[in-house]
């Protein structure tokens, strides 16, 4: 009897969003007849618990976190080889910036097959000062040269990979994909506001990239719009401060996290208003769901919004794409 593969996943928050839907999804998908699941993460929530029901081995990395910090960061690094140690998986699939550059290193020294950094979009991306916008560059940079393969979810991530240095040959686009989706009515937004107004919503981490507060100013300039946010995150406390200062109590509500599935019919219109993306997957349920979107077209949101094949897009080409470069 073959023995199974094994995966370890590492990502660095256990929480809820893209990447995390990706690793769960992967995680839980890939054929059992042929992968062993291990997921590695540093702060706990949803995901873990997800994977704890679905019976996935999971891993807590207690030092690692998403902000730079040097001693949480080489103690970060000692965990992941223990973990790579113990685990003795065949093949790595890093995901998100810190725990792929410090997943990365751990593996090559640990002598890890595989080494698999999926991007969620570039990191270096994101409107930062220039000397930050490098460091994170020249981070991402050697990740990717420490790593036998490099996933981009978009084609727009893909072509930014071909533009650097000695990792062209070691890329490859693969959509992220969604099952068949079963919708709620929304009538748990819907009740929260005036009967017969037109509602806009957004769904996504509340996080300066994600940029809800562009429709909390969109509702301060213009009285008859109404706006549900659905999600969490750090953000959180600072939009309900603007919210209040700008006396939109009764016209926009935080509703904190929510599956899509159940709040999405509660929009008249789907809003992405964010700043940066890899490929969203909340927009590819609001395109399930049949509702009107308005999107500012980052990273791969263009390339949803133009698609004409939807299996482009599904879980089940995801997974088989993904499983193969295990093998």
């Amino acid at each position: 009897m073959n023995r199974h593969v094994k995966v370890l996943y590492l990502i660095t928050k256990a929480t809820w969003g893209g990447a995390q839907k990706y690793v769960y999804d992967l995680a839980t998908n890939v054929p059992k007849n042929e992968f062993e699941s291990v997921v590695a993460y540093g702060t706990k929530g949803k995901l873990a618990e997800d994977l704890a029901t679905a019976g996935i081995v999971t891993r807590q990395l207690p030092s690692l976190g998403r902000d730079i910090a040097v001693v949480s960061d080489v103690k970060s690094f000692f965990e992941i080889v223990r973990v790579i140690r113990k685990v003795k998986p065949a093949v790595i699939h890093l995901n998100s910036s810190k725990a792929a550059a410090l997943g990365a290193l751990a593996a090559r020294i640990a002598r890890v097959p595989k080494i698999i950094f999926t991007v969620h979009g570039w990191p270096f991306g994101e409107k930062r000062n220039l000397l930050s916008r490098m460091l994170i560059w020249k981070i991402s940079w050697l990740t990717a040269l420490l790593s036998h393969r490099i996933v981009c979810v978009s084609e727009y991530d893909l072509q930014i990979a071909k533009r650097i240095p000695f990792v062209s040959r070691k890329v490859i686009r693969i959509y992220n994909g969604i099952g068949p989706m079963t919708f709620g009515s929304g009538d748990i937004i819907r009740r929260v506001f005036p009967a017969g107004v037109k509602i806009t919503g957004t769904i996504g981490e509340l996080t300066k990239n994600k940029n809800q507060m562009a429709l909390i100013e969109q509702a301060k300039n213009d009285i008859g719009i109404y706006v549900a946010i659905v999600g969490e995150g750090e953000d959180r406390a600072m939009l309900e401060r603007k919210i209040k200062e700008y006396e939109l109590e009764k016209r926009v509500k935080l509703f904190g996290f929510m599956p899509a599935s159940d709040v999405l019919r509660g929009f008249d219109t789907f809003s992405l208003p964010s700043l940066k993306e890899g490929l969203p997957y909340v927009l590819l349920e609001a395109k399930q769901a049949g509702i009107p979107i308005v999107a500012n077209r980052v990273g791969g949101v263009g390339e949803i919004l133009d698609a004409k094949d939807p299996k482009e897009f599904s879980l089940e080409n995801m997974v088989a794409k993904t499983s193969a470069l295990y093998r």
